[in-house]
């Protein structure tokens, strides 16, 4: 398993690949990997000869009150989960090789870009577009593996493939929780113990609101009053959103009459954590 600093040096190994006719695959992260980045690599383990983890904490996706300087980094732990897991290569790269000086051509997307994260967060899917766009083109992988706890940028990577008409299979991996339900986040290093109790609110409210459509109920609104509600009991809970959404155009349904897509956004104290079920997932 190498790590490799430079766009050429990638290139230079997946030609290599190619040309003994090993199929590739990328598993796109910002590092400080955890279990549910481990579950990405063993798929594209499976799927693929090779695999390639990009590590790169993308600045284009934070906005100015955002956490790019406190994102957590570890690189000697990263290469330790990816050789583990049957990774072959860890592309990190300086912000200064994926931004060159004068670098100003962007990847954007309007309509499911527009709700969700994208209403708080309103450059982040530009940065997630443009980096995922440049990690393409410079692996030129077979398939690329996406976790559904990012259901939004799972959505919207599908959706710019489409649209762009790139070669690249894209695999959706299931949400990798902790032993009490907790969803695997980086950003769940930043809880302090207080915070972390309080944090399982969201898949308090996460398994609520997929019984009640493994029971039977359709109103969206049904569903999305009473997990609020859960959320609403816990003091250290801040509610960004909570919302169903049709799974594919990410667009607000009255009406769970297709596959959609239930979301949440919360704050913990400082701490902004996401969760989120597929109604497919749990009927």
């Amino acid at each position: 398993m190498k790590v490799v600093k430079t766009i050429d040096e990638v290139r230079a190994q997946v030609k290599a690949w190619r040309a003994q006719g090993l199929s590739v695959g990328l598993v796109p992260t910002m590092g400080y990997l955890h279990e549910g980045h481990a579950s990405l690599i063993d798929a594209s383990h499976k799927d693929n000869d090779r695999t390639v983890v990009s590590d790169f904490v993308n600045p284009m996706q934070f906005g100015p009150s955002e956490d790019l300087e406190s994102y957590p980094r570890d690189l000697e732990r990263d290469s330790a989960l990816v050789k583990a897991h049957g990774g072959d290569l860890i592309f990190n790269p300086e912000p200064e090789e994926m931004y060159h000086e004068g670098f100003s051509s962007f990847v954007d997307m309007t309509i499911l870009t527009e709700e969700l994260c994208g209403l708080s967060r309103p450059i982040h899917f530009r940065g997630v577009c443009t980096v995922v766009s440049k990690l393409f083109n410079i692996v030129k992988p077979d398939r690329a593996y996406f976790g559904k706890k990012d259901a939004q940028q799972l959505a919207v990577i599908r959706h710019m493939v489409d649209d762009l008409n790139m070669d690249i299979e894209i695999v959706g991996c299931p949400i990798v929780r902790e032993p009490d339900g907790l969803a695997k986040s980086s950003r769940n290093t930043y809880l302090n113990d207080e915070g972390r109790k309080a944090a399982l609110v969201l898949s308090r409210a996460i398994l609520a609101g997929a019984d009640m459509v493994r029971n039977g109920e359709k109103s969206s609104k049904a569903v999305t009053d009473r997990m609020k509600q859960i959320i609403e009991c816990e003091p250290l809970a801040k509610i960004d959103y909570v919302k169903l959404v049709d799974a594919k155009t990410m667009q607000q349904i009255p009406m769970i009459d297709r596959d959609a897509l239930c979301a949440i956004a919360v704050y913990i104290g400082k701490t902004r954590l996401i969760d989120n079920f597929f109604t497919e997932d749990v009927k």
